[in-house]
Parts: C-alpha cells; sequence; structure tokens
C-alpha cells in the first residue's frame, strides 16, 4: 500500500471531522502551529492549548491570537470543567506523557470531551532515516510503544471507540545542521544531556544526507481517531 506524503496536517484532521463551530483542546501543543491555522482556517472554531514546557508557553503568551487560550497543564491533569470539548488534539505529544501516566491522561481526555467527541492523536512511527539520527541520542522506542499500547487499552475498556487510522509520510527539512542541533536536539522541553561527543557523532551521520538545499527527510505518521463512548 501506496503511504502518501502529507505537507499539512490539518488536511488530514480536517478530512475526518468537522472542525467549525467547534470547541477544541490540544493536549502538549508545543508552539500550536497547527491550531493557529485551524482558527484561521474556521472564524468561528476555538482551541485551549495546554503546555508543561514554560519556555514555549512564554513565548505562546507573547504571540497571542483570538479564539486560541492557552494554560499551563500536563494532559494528566486538565484544568478545564467536564464535558466542555467537542474534541481533543495530541500532536506528537502522548509519548512525552509519562508512561504512568498515559491512562490517566487519556482518562482526562476523555472526561473534558462531550458525549461522542472525537481525540485525535497523530504519533511518529519508530522507523525512518530521521529517527536513526535521533535514536543516536534521544531513543523513543519503548515510550512511542507505551503510547500505541495506552491506546489500545483505551478502546479495550469501552470508553472509547476507534473511528478512523491512517497514515501518511510528512517531509522535515533543515536547512544545516546548525538548524538540526537547535530544533532537533536542543528542544525547550527536554534535555538529552548532550556532549561534544554526541554532537560530532550525529553530526557525521547527518551530512551524508546533506546536499545544496540542505538535508531534506519524511517522517511516518500513524494517526489513531477515537470517539468518546456516552
Amino acid at each position: 500500500m501506496t503511504i502518501p506524503l502529507i505537507t499539512n496536517e490539518l488536511d488530514v484532521l480536517q478530512s475526518l471531522v468537522p472542525l467549525a463551530d467547534a470547541r477544541l483542546i490540544e493536549a502538549g501543543c508545543g508552539a500550536a502551529h497547527l491550531a493557529r491555522e485551524l482558527i484561521g482556517r474556521h472564524p468561528t472554531t476555538e482551541v485551549v492549548g495546554i503546555e508543561v514546557d514554560e519556555r514555549q508557553l512564554a513565548k505562546n503568551l507573547l504571540n497571542p491570537v483570538e479564539r486560541l487560550r492557552f494554560e499551563k497543564a500536563g494532559a494528566q491533569a486538565i484544568p478545564c470543567p467536564d464535558a466542555s470539548f467537542d474534541g481533543a488534539l495530541m500532536l506528537k505529544s502522548l509519548h512525552h506523557v509519562p508512561v504512568p501516566l498515559m491512562d490517566q491522561a487519556l482518562a482526562e481526555l476523555w472526561r473534558v470531551l462531550r458525549p461522542g467527541g472525537w481525540l485525535y492523536v497523530s504519533e511518529p512511527v519508530y522507523a525512518g532515516e530521521l529517527n536513526e539520527l535521533v535514536r543516536l541520542y534521544n531513543d523513543e522506542g519503548e515510550v512511542r510503544a507505551a503510547a500505541q499500547a495506552a491506546l489500545d487499552r483505551a478502546v479495550a475498556s469501552g470508553r472509547w471507540a476507534s473511528a478512523a487510522d491512517r497514515r501518511f509520510e510528512s517531509p522535515v527539512a533543515f536547512a544545516s545542521f546548525d538548524e538540526f542541533e537547535q530544533r532537533m536536539m536542543r528542544p525547550t522541553f527536554a534535555d538529552h544531556g548532550i556532549d561534544d561527543a554526541m554532537v560530532a557523532l550525529v553530526r557525521s551521520r547527518y551530512l551524508p544526507h546533506h546536499g545544496p538545499g540542505g538535508a531534506r527527510f519524511t517522517r511516518p505518521m500513524h494517526v489513531r481517531l477515537l470517539r468518546k463512548v456516552p
């Protein structure tokens, strides 16, 4: 089966769920790039983004957008009332939730969704050339598998129904190794304990991918859409 190359994940989301007139929550929103574009496309939609990374949250608050509100919180303890959202997003964030708290995070998202509300979870697949670079300093094999297992348990509980399953490739580009190091090796939300020897090793593995236009990769992604069972 051919896996499509998708340049904008909002197109995938929009093909699966109605977004107009919706009240949404994004858990682990990061810089909220997709949420910002989403409310631009849908002028009657509101999004609440929750994030535990204080440095990223501060940046978000310096760049306010109407109908997009930010809160400091983790998915395992959402500071919102029961049944207050039509849909929820987790974009490359479930595997960042501490493994012992993943089930609690999914239970919290179930709590804040209205009956029949949807949860869109997009997770990177543990495969591909970019993954081979990243695993040199941050091997996420176990946490990504744990995220999928938590979703499986959520569906098996009967509180969620599986509504859709999609796979696609997402392009990722870097103009230089310095950009790769800043974005991938030194994120604001984690300290990977990078030393000079590790930088040199990763650089040596990165450079064969780098050409006149920079380095271009594709990241395999797995989307699972769940529905809250009333």
